[in-house]
């Protein structure tokens, strides 16, 4: 009896051990569900118009950083570094920094322009020329459709690509590298890792965060280098000296880097910069001419073959459409540098067609309170859709003759305008693609949720529209005229 009394015993304690763990890792599991989802609703937040092109960090107003005194192997991979730029600059030639990323490289002092500042005054007597493509709430999907338009057109010498936080699809991130060597093998690329709240922790347990471990497998493929800018500040937030998130007006001695847990502010944006800056002076010295190899794609499905067209020269519009100069509208000028004309039509049944040979297509548009719904037929069916794991596309499913809406507002649209995308996976091949405005709204009440009615209640008529504005056709393949 005493025997089975302890075998019960040890029995229940191994099954209350047992519950403990699961229960601790479903909280675990909800924990990070709830930073995911609070990560997705920040960056759905922040996605806004376009910043200009070009800029210049000599500004006052712009932070002076030194590399500080951060010492950690883990921080940086340098593989084949930056020789090309470093030679060009080691001659005094003309250089070209491109920065491609989300909202942390749109945002102005939040790394970008401290980097670009410590740059300007590493090289005396070097012209620069730097180039912001940063789009908030955008990934590497996105990033590859318009990288080509954004930045290769101006024949960059070193290309940063920032989009750890955001959608860090792989396939995208290797689209672009390939895009960029592809039109010039001696452009240097420089991947950086941002990391959002609840990342610090994995840095600081020796780990990394398993999207960034993603882009490294990239990043060693093609013996690009890159760098873990959260890393200091993982460091120092574990040691007590620096809080990741806190409201503002928080009075602390410790290091506040940022307010919402993934935008930082000055302060948390100077330690990124200093990641770059401490990276840059390891590269210096290696500075040859060479050209980059393409080696065979690491993932099958990169989206190397993505594109950004302007809609008038590949699209057929419908006569109800009509063209739009951003620059003219108060509310649309925030994306006249996205946009050199936006197409508009508000009318159920208009549409526009084109046809191409490929696996993917979308738009770049922009939502507010008046816009509606498209429906889209592909070789003369309408189409519903399932949404993806691991992808912002819908996938196009054809095999019922049913429609779903491709509904162009969201929560994020009321009372104010914003850039936004829609992507589509479709079997590979030839199609014929047509978007047609649906006579069906949204119910927009529901959408915005309860705390947001004041606005479309006071104001109905303006949200009780089916307007739809399209700024560029987004591919993967290629045009069939």
């Amino acid at each position: 009896m005493k025997l089975k009394s302890k075998f019960v015993s040890v029995f229940g304690f191994m099954f209350m051990m047992s519950a403990l763990v699961c229960n601790l890792t479903a909280m675990a599991q909800n924990n990070m569900e709830k930073e995911t989802l609070e990560r997705e609703r920040l960056i759905a937040a922040s996605q806004t118009g376009a910043m200009p092109l070009f800029f210049d960090p000599a500004k006052p107003d712009v932070p002076t950083i030194s590399p500080g005194n951060f010492n950690n192997n883990q921080e940086c991979y340098l593989r084949g570094g930056l020789p090309n730029f470093f030679n060009k600059a080691k001659n005094k030639q003309d250089l070209v920094v491109g920065y491609i990323g989300g909202s942390i490289t749109r945002g102005s002092n939040l790394y970008r322009m401290q980097s670009a500042k410590f740059i300007q005054n590493m090289l005396p007597g070097v012209k620069l020329k730097f180039i912001n493509a940063g789009i908030s709430g955008t990934g590497t999907d996105l990033g590859a459709c318009r990288i080509q338009e954004q930045v290769l057109q101006y024949k960059p010498d070193l290309i940063f690509i920032e989009f750890a936080v955001n959608n860090a699809f792989p396939d995208g991130m290797e689209g672009m590298i390939r895009q960029i060597w592809k039109a010039n093998p001696v452009t240097d690329i420089f991947m950086i890792y941002t990391i959002f709240n609840g990342q610090t922790q994995i840095y600081a347990s020796g780990k990394t965060p398993l999207n960034i471990i993603g882009l490294e497998k990239i990043a060693d493929h093609y013996q690009i280098p890159s760098v873990h800018m959260g890393l200091e500040a993982s460091l120092l937030e574990r040691d007590q000296k620096l809080l990741w998130k806190a409201p503002v007006g928080t009075e602390t001695d410790k290091i506040i880097f940022s307010n919402d847990g993934t935008h930082p502010i000055v302060a948390g944006g100077n330690l990124y910069a200093q990641s770059i800056a401490r990276s840059l002076l390891k590269m210096k010295d290696h500075a040859k001419e060479m050209k980059h190899l393409l080696p065979q794609p690491l993932l099958a499905n990169n989206w190397e073959d993505a594109k950004m067209l302007a809609p008038l020269e590949v699209v057929k519009f419908s006569k109800g459409w009509t063209s739009i100069d951003p620059k003219t509208l108060r509310e649309f000028k925030q994306f006249s540098d996205w946009f050199p004309y936006v197409m508009k039509a508000e009318e159920p049944g208009e549409s526009f067609t084109f046809k191409f040979n490929g696996s993917m297509i979308g738009f770049f548009d922009i939502g507010g309170s008046e816009v509606g719904q498209l429906i889209l037929e592909i070789d003369g069916k309408q189409t519903s859709f399932q949404k993806q794991k691991g992808t912002l596309a819908l996938k196009a499913n054809q095999v019922t003759n049913s429609s779903d809406p491709i509904n162009r507002f969201n929560s994020f649209c009321n009372n104010r305008y914003r850039g936004q995308a829609e992507f589509i996976e479709l079997p590979a091949g030839v199609h014929t693609v047509k978007f047609s405005i649906s006579p069906n709204l949204a119910d927009k009440k529901a959408i915005l949720g309860p705390n947001q009615l004041e606005d479309i209640t006071n104001n109905p008529d303006k949200y009780d529209k089916t307007a739809i504005y399209i700024g560029k056709i987004l591919i993967r393949g290629a045009l069939i005229n």
